[in-house]
């Protein structure tokens, strides 16, 4: 599978620097089958950026490049500080919920500090770190293996550590959110963890700035009709708003901190 990954991710590359592969030298390149990549070619297309031609691909759309935690963490921070501020005041006494690693999740654990008798599943090490000595807010860690890079915990153990519970909510952070793609991340590991929290959790809120809406990055974790609000900030393309409020998602707009 990490095999599989990595040369998706190479081919996705050779498209963004020349615009277009031909399966034949793909083939010669990888040491693979015709077959194999052309299911990669199939599963980059399923993903809007590529679109398959004769003996190929060409580009369609140029996914963003990631960045690690830290870079991420100093982008859009007033806003991505209200959407963690207005999460919050979605969690009630009692409920069990799930925060995905991220930027904007950390916002959101932040601002749990203060809240009582609620239990936090993460695969974030600097969410758990926020919570580690928040009084009323018991703090369980998924496991698994560290990507380094988002400080996320990832991996079959990580998807295992699910299976024996069930959440009220899952707060999810994206790198991508398309009207037509839904809801994308970088890596694919972390996509197929999220996809699990998705399953584990009876209400599914996205936590994303409004410059995520329109990218898609390689690895789908949930189409649209699988959740059931959204947490933005004013900026959000009116095009977007509407398409999702008739998809029936919930657009909660996080204004500015008092």
């Amino acid at each position: 599978m990490r095999n599989t990954r990595s040369r998706r991710q190479q081919i996705l590359q050779c498209l963004i620097e020349r615009g277009s592969v031909q399966v034949a030298e793909l083939v010669e390149r990888f040491e693979v089958s015709a077959v194999t990549i052309r299911a990669d070619l199939s599963h980059i297309e399923s993903q809007g950026l590529a679109t398959r031609t004769h003996g190929g691909a060409t580009l369609v759309r140029t996914p963003p490049q990631e960045q690690d935690i830290h870079e991420k963490d100093a982008l859009n921070l007033p806003l991505k500080e209200r959407i963690g501020a207005r999460a919050a005041q979605l969690v009630q006494a009692g409920e069990n919920i799930i925060i995905d690693s991220g930027s904007t999740t950390m916002t959101l654990a932040r601002h749990l500090r203060g809240h009582r008798d609620v239990t936090v599943m993460t695969n974030g090490l600097n969410i758990a770190w926020e919570l580690a000595n928040a009084p009323g807010v018991e703090v369980l860690l998924s496991g698994g293996l560290l990507r380094k890079q988002s400080l996320s915990l990832q991996g079959s153990q990580a998807e295992a550590s699910l299976n024996a519970y069930s959440f009220d909510t899952l707060f999810l952070g994206v790198d991508g959110l398309d009207l037509q793609f839904g809801l994308t991340t970088h890596d694919e590991a972390e996509a197929r963890l999220n996809h699990r929290m998705v399953e584990r959790a009876r209400r599914i809120v996205v936590l994303t700035d409004a410059s995520k809406f329109g990218r898609v990055s390689l690895h789908r974790i949930a189409r649209l009709d699988q959740i059931h609000a959204i947490i933005t900030d004013p900026g959000i393309d009116e095009r977007y708003r509407e398409g999702l409020l008739r998809l029936g998602i919930e657009v909660i707009i996080a204004e500015p901190l008092p």
